[in-house]
């Protein structure tokens, strides 16, 4: 499969036969830029503008936005719901985390996850190889808590998002730098601007990858 950062919450998931997973697709409102996609499943974790742009998605796609389990040729998805905030929701809503099975291989999703797991959440979440979570903190968990997160979930390899680029101008000082999580985890890093990976070598990933945005 091949994994591409487009910015925020935002990747392109494509698998061996390929079939494409967009997740959060956004609104051109803080820097980044959307470009022309298509997808066969388009899913949201919550209803906000850097979240939420399925418009901006060419084609047919299912576009999953529930919690649940859910099919589409041949990928498996589990939505379970969580809280963008510490407050249950009070502050900033709830938020959805989505687990698809690509090719054999879980990747998890954690949308604007604000909040570290009880060991029920983690159950339901189920068994993790690729953990894409949120690390700038302010709207979202912050590096130690995703830290906190990774433990819990214990994946092979996590993808850090929603923290600050040099794209994103003024708008990032919302936002924390990626290095905090870094230096936080302990973890040795890889940087690409794709991921390919399979079952057979995903543990030559096993780690930090920082996805570039481009």
């Amino acid at each position: 499969m091949k994994i591409k950062w487009f910015g925020q919450s935002c990747f392109m998931i494509t698998s061996k036969d390929g079939t494409k997973v967009l997740t959060d697709p956004f609104h051109n409102m803080l820097g980044y830029k959307l470009p022309e996609v298509e997808a066969n499943i388009v899913s949201t974790s919550h209803n906000h503008g850097d979240h939420n742009n399925i418009k901006a998605v060419k084609g047919s796609f299912m576009h999953v936005n529930e919690l649940g389990n859910f099919s589409k040729d041949g990928i498996e998805i589990k939505g379970v719901q969580t809280f963008h905030d510490k407050a249950s929701g009070a502050k900033r809503g709830k938020n959805t985390i989505y687990n698809f099975n690509v090719d054999g291989i879980n990747i998890c999703h954690c949308g604007d996850l604000g909040h570290t797991l009880d060991s029920n959440l983690v159950k339901e979440i189920g068994n993790v190889d690729i953990l894409l979570i949120p690390v700038g903190g302010r709207a979202t968990i912050d590096s130690i808590d995703a830290v906190n997160v990774m433990k819990q979930l214990k994946p092979k390899v996590v993808i850090p998002m929603h923290y600050r680029t040099k794209a994103l101008g003024i708008f990032g000082l919302l936002f924390a730098k990626v290095d905090k999580f870094i230096s936080a985890s302990g973890l040795k890093v890889k940087e690409y601007d794709v991921l390919e990976l399979n079952q057979a070598n995903i543990n030559d990933y096993s780690g930090i990858v920082v996805l570039k945005y481009n």
